[in-house]
């Protein structure tokens, strides 16, 4: 229970009902609906075998890089997932600072946004089962009332709107699911996220953690019930400008005053304790093992708010978007090669891995390289990107270790 209630700070999010609203206004609600089901499916198999491999063998992110590409190869994974968890920390603390500053003007926004700061880092002071369980566990039933609330509010105020699941196109595009889909696979980093707090799960549990906490319940919420939930308060609150996470929440200020305020930062006070987490200690990870350099969490900690207040008053949002897309390749690749190690029941090799595996690194560059020719070129073939990067990275994988055999194995890790 204690590692769930942390883990499940991760299922709200603001982004999550936007994006679910987004692409139902560009595909479709039922087009994006399908989207969020197969996504659902997808994420809990892949996720169900990750998070029993992560508990089995007490491993984080870090370590089993350097399993999958050596311990130079490995700095690399840890580069792009504390870039990616700031990224996220700068987005959704943004949202906060935003609606802070719409309510109450005398409040500026770069002021704001350090409030969001100051309190947001020493959040993660007590680590992910001493501090993160229970305050998540506190925040979670407001962040499902908060939710169930905007609906209903939603309603009274402007009635129910049956005409919801037609929300999008007049003519939504043939194979809209599929691209809502693949568009989904732009957050595999969730699966590196399932990896740095299953490897606290005790192995008794793993089933249980396997199947429910990192399995598809999850992101039934996190998925399809955030996603319904955008798609309904979108179609039915009136708009301002382009669709966004800020239109969303300043329609949310609109209709719920301060207690939207409050259940904003609910949302995005539980989802930062993890990315400023797992920034925390994969940029730990990555100075220990390419500058050795030594310093404690609590000092890692300071530098991601510092950059994540630098980046909150910087005007680069889309470069961070772009920054985004790239090495979402590189998490979807770096997915591929995983999976394929762990179902291959590939043994650990003994002793040291070396400073470059030259099979895993082939591999993800294979499929990561695929993936960003096919993002540039445009088109139809952009939605194919992430799903053909999976398929090649593990594929590629798969076939160099056949071809080396298996590695000598060791009792312990």
């Amino acid at each position: 229970m204690s590692l769930s209630m942390a883990w499940w700070a991760v299922c709200s999010a603001m982004f999550y009902i936007v994006v679910g609203a987004s692409l139902a206004l560009a595909y479709g609600a039922r087009n994006a609906i399908l989207g969020m089901l197969l996504s659902v499916l997808c994420y809990g198999l892949i996720n169900a075998v990750i998070s029993r491999y992560a508990i089995r063998t007490g491993l984080s992110v870090a370590l089993f890089s350097r399993v999958l590409f050596g311990s130079a190869g490995s700095s690399l994974a840890t580069l792009i997932f504390f870039s990616t968890a700031i990224y996220y920390a700068v987005f959704e603390g943004s949202v906060i600072a935003v609606a802070l500053n719409h309510l109450y003007p005398g409040v500026s926004y770069s002021l704001a946004a350090l409030l969001v700061v100051l309190y947001s880092v020493p959040l993660i002071f007590g680590g992910v089962q001493h501090w993160l369980d229970r305050f998540n566990g506190v925040l979670l039933p407001f962040y499902l009332f908060g939710l169930l609330a905007a609906v209903v509010l939603s309603i009274g105020e402007y009635g129910y709107q049956p005409q919801w699941l037609d929300f999008g196109p007049a003519d939504p595009p043939a194979g809209g699911w599929w691209e809502c889909f693949s568009a989904y696979m732009g957050v595999w980093v969730l699966m590196m996220f399932t990896f740095d707090y299953a490897r606290f799960g005790k192995p008794e549990d793993a089933t249980w953690h396997g199947r429910w906490n990192f399995g598809m319940p999850f992101y039934l919420v996190t998925f399809l019930l955030n996603g319904m939930a955008g798609i309904y308060l979108v179609s039915s609150i009136p708009q301002e400008g382009t669709l966004s996470e800020v239109t969303v929440v300043l329609a949310i200020l609109k209709l719920m005053g301060l207690w939207g305020l409050l259940f904003v930062w609910v949302t995005q006070t539980r989802i930062n304790t993890a990315n400023y987490y797992l920034a925390t200690v994969n940029m730990q990870a990555f100075f220990l093992e390419v500058f050795r350099l030594r310093a404690p969490a609590l000092a890692w900690a300071v530098v991601v708010g510092a950059v994540a207040y630098a980046l909150m008053l910087a005007d680069v949002f889309a470069w961070l978007l772009k920054a985004l897309a790239w090495q979402g390749v590189f998490v979807v690749a770096w997915v591929g090669v995983a999976l394929a190690h762990i179902l291959g029941k590939v043994r650990l090799p003994a002793g040291e891995p070396g400073r470059l595996n030259g099979a895993g690194l082939s591999a993800w560059f294979c499929g990561a390289l695929l993936g960003f020719v096919l993002m540039e070129m445009g088109g139809s073939l952009q939605s194919f990107s992430a799903p053909l990067t999976f398929l090649v990275s593990a594929g590629v994988y798969a076939g160099l270790r056949r071809r080396r055999g298996a590695q000598p194995s060791i009792t312990s890790v």
